[in-house]
């Protein structure tokens, strides 16, 4: 498998599970402390999607970095496999958050 493949595998699964284990232990410490524990997993879900990018990406600065690198070393590559893994990155991330309101919205059901 190329290495590209692999990081875009890799980003999209680590921002899917930053927004997934947060939310879960979320709950956990929402159950401790007597709050609804679905409403608080699906509120930080949603407040944490741009860190679970960040950190799928390995921080932002390699990402500045590749960037720079392609425009002033005229590699348009390096920009173009960026943004791909940037995308990847928020698609990864915007599944995790629609993964817990799957949850909620079964939750809602089951709870009639």
């Amino acid at each position: 498998m190329s290495e590209f493949l692999s990081n875009l595998i890799n980003n999209f699964l680590i921002a899917f599970g930053v927004i997934i284990g947060a939310s879960i232990f979320a709950g956990i410490g929402a159950i401790i402390t007597d709050h609804p524990p679905m409403k608080t997993m699906l509120d930080l879900a949603d407040s944490i999607k741009i860190w679970a990018m960040a950190i799928a990406l390995g921080g932002t600065f390699s990402s500045f970095k590749a960037i720079e690198k392609g425009l002033f070393q005229g590699e348009l590559k390096y920009i173009i496999k960026q943004a791909i893994y940037v995308l990847t990155a928020i698609f990864g991330a915007n599944t995790g958050y629609a993964f817990i309101k799957l949850l909620h919205k079964c939750g809602e059901i089951w709870h009639e």
